[in-house]
C-alpha cells in the first residue's frame, strides 16, 4: 500500500519536530529512493522534481505554501516506517543546505537538471532514482552501522552545539565522507 508524500512528511515531522521545508523535501527524496532500492516500488505516488534547491515534491510544497487543508494522515506500514527511520539515521544529522549539495551531486537530480531551464522545474523520473539508489545506495546488511550506546549518547549531547554555530556549506565529497559507514 502506497501512502502520500504528505503521510511520509507527517512521519518525518513526528520524529524531527520543527523540520525545515528544504530539509523535509530532500528527506522525502531519500525516502523515495531508498524505498525503491529496498522494495522495488515507490513509497508515494507524487512526482519529485529538480528545483534550484534540489529535489522537491512540488504538489506538497504548493499545498503547504497555500495553507491548504490535508486529510488525516494515513498510518505507515512497518516497512514504510523502516524506510523513514533508515533515512533519518543516515541523513537526519545534515542540514537542508548539506542535503541540497549532496542531491546536486547525484545522477537523478543532475539528469533532470540538464533539461531544466533556469528557475524552472523538471521531473526526476522514478526509473532514474531506482537505478541510482539500487546501484549506489542500496540498503545491505554490510551498510548497517554498529551502534555504540556511549557514542550515540555523546552525539545526542553534542547535537545542540552543532546547530547553534554558524552554518557553512560543505562540498559533496565531504558530505559523502561524513555519511560513509565507519569501520
Amino acid at each position: 500500500m502506497r501512502v502520500s508524500a504528505y503521510d511520509v512528511a507527517v512521519a518525518l515531522r513526528r520524529r524531527v519536530p520543527g523540520l525545515p521545508t528544504k530539509k523535509l523535501h530532500k528527506l522525502l527524496y531519500y525516502c523515495q529512493g531508498h524505498h525503491l532500492a529496498a522494495f522495488g516500488e515507490p513509497l508515494f505516488d507524487e512526482t519529485i522534481s529538480a528545483w534550484d534547491m534540489g529535489p522537491v515534491v512540488g504538489k506538497l510544497w504548493r499545498r503547504e505554501k497555500d495553507a491548504e487543508a490535508f486529510p488525516v494522515p494515513a498510518e505507515l506500514t512497518e516497512p514504510q516506517l523502516n524506510t523513514v527511520g533508515y533515512v533519518l539515521s543516515r541523513y537526519g544529522g545534515l542540514t537542508g543546505l548539506d542535503l541540497e549539495h549532496l542531491t546536486h551531486s547525484e545522477e537523478p537530480w543532475q539528469r533532470a537538471n540538464r533539461v531544466r531551464r533556469p528557475h524552472d522545474t523538471a521531473r526526476i523520473e522514478i526509473d532514474w532514482m531506482k537505478a541510482h539508489f539500487t546501484g549506489t545506495a542500496a540498503i545491505t546488511d554490510d551498510d548497517e552501522p554498529t551502534l555504540d550506546p556511549e557514542a550515540v549518547a555523546r552525539w545526542l549531547r553534542e547535537a545542540g552545539q552543532r546547530y547553534s554555530g554558524s552554518l557553512s556549506s560543505d562540498r559533496p565529497e565531504e558530505l559523502r565522507a561524513r555519511l560513509a559507514p565507519r569501520a
